[in-house]
């Protein structure tokens, strides 16, 4: 395994993160103990997870995920062998089971605490607003949404002064954000530093090689402002393995139980450079799932790539990734297809 650090800490981090938002629904709870046992073997010491998983979201399911690996830090005592980061969900109709109201200091604070208790834990390494409350272009929306976003922008001070506290107290070792715009991490950048408050070290966001938006304006930031990546849907909700190609909907794979979720990675463009990096993978005795997180892995400003899986094969090959580096070749061939297709998905 190989390791970095989430920027301006001392936290050590795997450059593989274990990402479980399936444990609950796809997953049984045994099966997310036994990828947790596996993880930590391979050299995995880092562990993302937030309240509103599992994945769908429903108010039958709400954080099972953490009460799962609650039960496996009570059942093993690793707890001290994992990094682990949570989320508090953000607003919105598809989150109205959990609370209403946005990031008050109230909501985060009930938030984390709920967080704690079903962990099992009396502290996180890194606590993140899982998406902005104000209208952004995510979620697969791939244009700014100038006409709906009215809203005023998040309470930055508020929230970062509530944060600070639980930072204060060792509650939480560092914060960060999600699916946020580089207007929005700077801001919260500039609110922290203006007022002496805690600092994100990282964001959360998608990235694959279907969906390199990231490095059109934060990927700057990333590396001027040392705030790091966390790579989410590396190979696009499944569709980077080649699985759905041709057609195909595998029994129990995630596009064929919520087509929703990999809707916006089946246009034709994607499938055409799919395809076309499937070729290159084949061609140099790579598998695509494999090439696809290592070129992931090597990005300057990618603090660590955070892998998901449902089955113990594919988890091993996600995890193996982080053995194998890319030629410059091999990264020019994959340029090349982005060049002809930029960014297919939104």
């Amino acid at each position: 395994m190989k390791y970095t650090r989430l920027p301006n800490t001392d936290i050590k981090v795997s450059k593989i993160c274990l990402g479980t938002m399936t444990w609950g629904n796809q997953n049984t709870e045994t099966e997310g103990h036994k990828q947790m046992d596996y993880a930590l073997e391979q050299g995995v010491n880092f562990f993302d997870t937030a309240e509103l998983y599992p994945v769908p979201a429903t108010a039958e399911t709400y954080a099972e995920t953490e009460r799962i690996i609650g039960n496996w830090f009570k059942k093993t005592g690793n707890r001290e062998n994992v990094v682990l980061g949570s989320k508090i969900a953000g607003g919105g109709d598809y989150t109205a089971h959990i609370r209403k109201g946005g990031f008050t200091k109230q909501n985060i604070i009930e938030a984390i605490e709920g967080s704690l208790k079903r962990l099992k834990t009396d502290y996180l390494d890194l606590y993140q607003l899982h998406w902005p409350d104000r209208g952004v272009n995510c979620f697969g929306l791939r244009d700014y949404p100038f006409k709906n976003s009215t809203k005023g922008a998040e309470n930055h001070l508020e929230i970062l002064e509530t944060l600070n506290g639980f930072v204060k107290s060792g509650t939480i070792k560092s914060i960060g954000l999600s699916n946020e715009t580089p207007w929005g991490a700077m801001k919260y950048l500039q609110t922290a530093e203006a007022n002496n408050l805690v600092r994100p070290v990282t964001i959360q966001n998608s990235y694959s090689l279907i969906h390199r938006a990231y490095e059109y304006g934060m990927s700057e930031v990333s590396m001027r402002e040392n705030i790091g990546l966390l790579v989410y849907s590396p190979l696009a909700q499944g569709v980077l393995s080649g699985k759905y190609l041709n057609g195909n909907l595998p029994e129990g794979a995630r596009g064929t139980l919520f087509p929703r979720f990999i809707a916006r990675y089946m246009g034709n463009g994607s499938l055409e450079a799919v395809k076309r990096y499937e070729a290159i993978a084949k061609k140099h005795g790579l598998t695509l799932s494999e090439m696809s997180l290592a070129f992931i892995n090597q990005l300057p400003f990618v603090t660590s790539n955070i892998i998901g899986a449902t089955k113990t094969s594919q988890l091993k090959e996600n995890i193996n990734s982080i053995n194998i580096d890319l030629s410059d070749d091999i990264i020019k061939e994959i340029n090349a297809v982005h060049a002809e297709i930029p960014n297919p998905a939104p």
